[in-house]
């Protein structure tokens, strides 16, 4: 198989956090054309805007030898398919691979003898084998590994990351054959700065991506566990935390709420192919339990402080600052601060909720909540400084209990603030 050159004509399927930043890239060396079955994201990437902010404006109107299409007849010129759709899970926690699938049977209408599918959406090892490429076969009447090859390279992105960007953290490679393997790590490698790592098998690659996550979710687990025995002994976490961090080995998490699209769906992609082969994973399954339970956590912190304060739970005000799953970043994909509000709620408890990075008709069609657009002072019996953006970490203390009546509950879930500062931290 040749090297990826001047012919090789690149199609990404799926232009969100993972697939936008790839296209660009790509783009200034290969023909790409960038394809998604959202017609309004297209026509907003066209008229040169990011909603994600993955990609500047600027950047994305340079990339002048990217194409962008929701038409998938588009798609027929391609010879190498890279997919980079969502791979959630379901109401069971299950994994959902709907979109893989459909991305599978699209593709196998197009693909030719020649042609290359790389996948980068994160799966369970095995997945890309077993399910997505007996679909291009299906579809297409082609032979795996005889007729059209496949590889995997999971993707690394970071969303609102602009640091860590996708040329400077390094890509795991894979193919299905020795060659093919070859393919794929010189087409990475062609703009990933920080280089290469070629996996020996796609299984090796699949498995590598999703216990990425699964450690993290797992670490932060634990550092979740720590601030819940300390609350109760009336010890400040992130004095803990500073003072073991001392040693040369401790690692260095916060305690927090675990959401977005990776590291709180990932582990249950692992534990379902963990538990399809007869072995049924405890510490994962531990951690996510933990992590899951942390919006409920923080609910329940806020209103036995209220009481304490003697703030009547039936009907009090509370603003919740941030909606997003992270800070500087406005993706609000299984955010957990949901979780907080629906507690709140079930309290009957009147809650507003602002984020200025959060899409306001987002919000509205995926959780239901109207997101507040002014922030009023003396109105509030609680205050849940939930997510670190920026201009809120900027607010400072006398700021955030101005949004307070005189008597009030500022809590920090973030550790923005000195311990002194708020009432409670998490």
């Amino acid at each position: 198989m040749m090297s990826p050159n001047s012919d090789t004509r690149i199609a990404i399927i799926g232009l969100g956090y993972v697939g936008l930043p790839l296209a660009v890239e790509l783009s200034k060396k290969y023909n790409v054309l960038g394809f998604d079955i959202n017609t309004a994201r297209v026509d907003e990437l066209k008229s040169g805007h990011d909603s994600t902010m993955e990609v500047s404006d600027d950047a994305l109107q340079a990339a002048t030898s990217l194409r962008f299409a929701f038409d998938k007849a588009e798609l027929a010129e391609s010879t190498v398919y890279i997919v980079t759709v969502p791979t959630p899970i379901d109401d069971n926690n299950a994994p959902d691979l709907t979109p893989l699938q459909k991305a599978s049977e699209m593709i196998g209408e197009f693909v030719k003898k020649g042609d290359v599918v790389i996948y980068e959406s994160t799966v369970y090892p095995g997945a890309t084998e077993e399910v997505c490429l007996p679909i291009i076969e299906k579809v297409s009447g082609l032979k795996f590994n005889e007729d059209f090859f496949a590889g995997y390279s999971p993707e690394r992105i970071n969303p609102g990351d602009k640091v860590n960007t996708l040329t400077k953290i390094m890509k795991i490679t894979s193919g299905s054959t020795p060659e093919v393997a070859d393919f794929v790590d010189a087409l990475y490698g062609s703009i990933v700065e920080a280089g290469t790592h070629k996996a020996s098998s796609l299984k090796v690659a699949e498995a590598a991506k999703v216990i990425e996550n699964t450690q993290r979710d797992l670490n932060i687990a634990i550092i979740n566990e720590f601030a819940k025995i300390f609350n109760r002994l009336g010890i400040d976490t992130e004095e803990v935390l500073e003072a073991s961090g001392t040693k040369w080995n401790f690692l260095k998490f916060k305690p927090g709420l675990v959401g977005g699209h990776c590291i709180s769906v990932d582990p249950y992609y692992l534990t379902h192919k963990a538990q399809e082969v007869g072995y049924r994973p405890e510490v994962i399954l531990a951690g996510r339990r933990i992590n899951d339970g942390m919006g409920e956590y923080v609910a329940t912190q806020l209103v036995k402080k209220l009481l304490s304060k003697k703030i009547h739970i039936d009907e009090a005000k509370v603003l919740i600052l941030g909606f997003t799953f992270k800070g500087d970043c406005p993706d609000v994909r299984n955010t957990k601060i949901i979780d907080i509000v629906k507690e709140l709620k079930d309290f009957n408890m009147s809650v507003d909720v602002y984020d200025d990075w959060a899409c306001p008709n987002e919000v509205k069609h995926e959780y239901g909540i109207d997101l507040i657009s002014e922030l009023e002072e003396g109105m509030y019996d609680g205050i849940v400084l939930a997510v670190d953006h920026s201009e809120l970490k900027e607010l400072g203390e006398q700021k955030l209990r101005s949004f307070g009546k005189e008597n009030h509950v500022l809590y920090d879930v973030k550790h923005v603030l000195k311990p002194s500062e708020a009432d409670i931290r998490l």
